[in-house]
């Protein structure tokens, strides 16, 4: 196959060449068009009536695409009521994540309540505490905002080696989604901060109206920046799981923090310093230690294809290198994609120009005849920051935390096409 200069399959060479030579899998499917039966003969999706426009009101995914859901890992928790499962990032593309793949992270459970039982409350240090309904909510003026949320778990198994072998559960506690909402700023002006008086040092403290309220602390100046009281997830109302009928959004910072089923919000003078703050959610250095208020999301990145969940099937040639990439800090300016552990990178393409706190997705265009890869990708983002190793992270934070670990994944690819998830560090 003729190649270009970063040795990436030409693609006007390739399609003259497969018809000519017949050495490729392309080739091979051109030459027997001409005598394939789904070409040739009647099939039965063309030979009679489908689906009236009623058959399903509200549209699920087609059942050939039934693999393509949540999962979880039976043995990380004792309960599903307090657990969480992970998104398919291996079967997506695109950046957006469907509602119905979004993980799901429950203290408690996910709870049931109407619209119209909903209340949240504004109160503390504010000069006219608020009650405010659903329908109150709705009259604000609203933001239409595209956020990734990713649990401060996510890749916390692989602290101390490779230990689950798939995308979807080294790195899929993360979806990224369209928030529609007001912002929280506008309903704090709406209580008035006055009372507050210097608000440089004040907070405020959310929890969910779940049993387990979930409570957490933010910074006044966070709160005042970019929080969104959000209603909406990629046009539709959240979904039960995902805090109906109201959620707190918390762009970049973890996503506990993301306060679901939204009942109060506290201006104080101090942090509360919550369970979900201090026994929780906070990281445990080598010495015993803890570090707390550890709220951003670094930047990250994963190959989702080819991955162990998303082997080579098609055979040599042609190759779609793909994933994901985000940051808590701004927007993904750069990937790079590495083929052999880190010894050499080549750029990755950006599906589209990176944005702020939200995923980005890659492309690398590759000719694979068959040689075992070790795969990484290593995001960069608007700061400047580069994603480390995990010797680079272990460095500084050994082996005993369980969150934010952002460190270069490997896939080891074989010459069959199979993927595994190992430790190159």
């Amino acid at each position: 196959m003729t190649m270009n200069f970063k040795g990436k399959p030409s693609r006007r060479a390739f399609l003259k060449g497969a018809v000519a030579a017949g050495g490729t899998m392309a080739s091979a499917s051109v030459a027997t068009a001409a005598g394939d039966p789904l070409i040739t003969e009647m099939q039965d999706w063309a030979s009679g009536l489908g689906d009236g426009v009623d058959e399903t009101p509200y549209g699920l995914p087609i059942s050939y695409e039934s693999d393509v859901v949540r999962r979880n890992v039976e043995w990380l928790t004792a309960d599903t009521i307090s657990s969480i499962n992970f998104t398919p990032i291996h079967a997506l593309d695109g950046t957006i994540t469907p509602q119905g793949c979004a993980f799901e992270r429950h203290h408690s459970g996910a709870i049931d309540m109407k619209k119209g039982d909903y209340r949240l409350m504004i109160n503390g240090l504010v000069d006219t505490p608020l009650v405010f309904t659903y329908e109150d909510l709705e009259r604000f003026p609203r933001e239409n905002r595209v956020y990734f949320c990713e649990c401060a778990a996510n890749t916390g198994m692989e602290w101390a080696g490779a230990q689950l072998n798939g995308a979807q559960f080294t790195h899929g506690m993360i979806h990224n989604m369209e928030y529609s909402g007001i912002p929280l700023r506008t309903l704090l002006e709406e209580a008035g901060l006055d009372a507050a008086g210097d608000l440089k040092d004040k907070w405020v403290y959310v929890e969910g109206a779940d049993a387990s309220s979930n409570g957490r602390s933010i910074p006044m100046e966070k709160a005042l920046d970019d929080v969104l009281v959000a209603f909406k997830a990629n046009g539709e109302a959240l979904r039960k799981e995902h805090g109906y009928p109201v959620r707190l959004v918390v762009p970049g910072w973890e996503g506990n923090m993301w306060i679901k089923w939204l009942r109060r919000i506290e201006v104080t003078d101090q942090a509360v310093e919550s369970r979900e703050e201090t026994s929780k959610y906070t990281d445990t250095l080598e010495d015993g230690t803890s570090r707390k208020w550890t709220w951003v999301m670094d930047a990250k990145s994963i190959v989702t294809s080819p991955s162990p969940q998303a082997p080579i099937k098609h055979g040599h040639g042609p190759l779609v290198i793909t994933g994901l990439a985000w940051s808590g800090r701004g927007a993904i300016t750069g990937v790079d994609v590495s083929v052999d552990g880190g010894k050499n990178w080549q750029p990755a393409r950006l599906g589209a120009p990176g944005v702020d706190k939200a995923l980005t997705r890659f492309y690398l265009d590759y000719n694979w005849q068959g040689e075992e890869m070790f795969l990484q990708a290593r995001a960069k983002d608007s700061t400047g920051y580069v994603q480390p190793t995990k010797t680079e992270l272990r460095e500084t934070r050994g082996e005993n935390s369980i969150y934010h670990n952002n460190c270069i994944q490997t896939w080891w690819v074989k010459s069959d096409g199979e993927a595994e998830n190992v430790e190159v560090s």
